[in-house]
């Protein structure tokens, strides 16, 4: 997820200009679409992504770069949960409860999962289902909007694995969550 410093994925109303990628960082999240077995959607990431990519390889004055996003995004399966969103083209949509298939669809171990909007990722975090969390940090401060991470009952404790800084201050980060071991009796 790309996140500001003081933790939002979107300012209110859903603004996203601060959150624009330099070619690098674009390059970067280009490469994991094409290494992701499934992504997860939530209905206003989705809209937001449906509403582009499918043809944004045959827009005028396309870059080789964003072409090669849309093949990729294209090609890559989806899932969509909502419980309000009609027929979803391009992914299989799901109504019901989604924290129940999204453990379905870990248990099936069909490599890795993207998890993107905030909502379905808050459901996610909450159930402990993230195995890792992947944020590009802006250097900004949003102020207020859609945080990134829900309140939570109790404190889940990363490890890091990678840092690297991207073209203009964007710092990403990956943390892997360190599951508790179980209790011995």
């Amino acid at each position: 997820m790309n996140v500001s410093l003081d933790g939002y994925v979107a300012a209110p109303g859903g603004d996203l200009g601060w959150s624009a990628p330099s070619d690098e960082l674009f390059a970067w999240w280009s490469d994991r679409v094409a290494a992701t077995s499934l992504a997860l959607y939530g209905r206003g990431l989705w809209e937001s992504m449906s509403s582009h990519w499918p043809t944004a390889d045959q827009q005028p004055g396309v870059t080789p770069a964003h072409a090669e996003y849309a093949r990729r995004w294209r090609a890559m399966p989806k899932v969509v949960f909502s419980s309000t969103a009609g027929a979803v083209d391009g992914a299989r949509l799901v109504t019901g409860d989604a924290v129940a298939e999204i453990a379905r669809l870990k248990a099936e171990d069909g490599g890795p999962m993207d998890i993107g909007g905030a909502t379905l990722a808050a459901a996610a975090v909450r159930a402990g289902l993230v195995d890792e969390y992947v944020l590009a940090t802006a250097p900004v401060l949003v102020g207020r909007g859609t945080r990134l991470i829900p309140e939570l009952d109790s404190w889940v404790q990363l490890r890091l694995l990678e840092t690297r800084t991207f073209d203009g201050g964007v710092v990403v980060t990956r943390y892997e969550t360190r599951h508790k071991a179980p209790e011995r009796s």
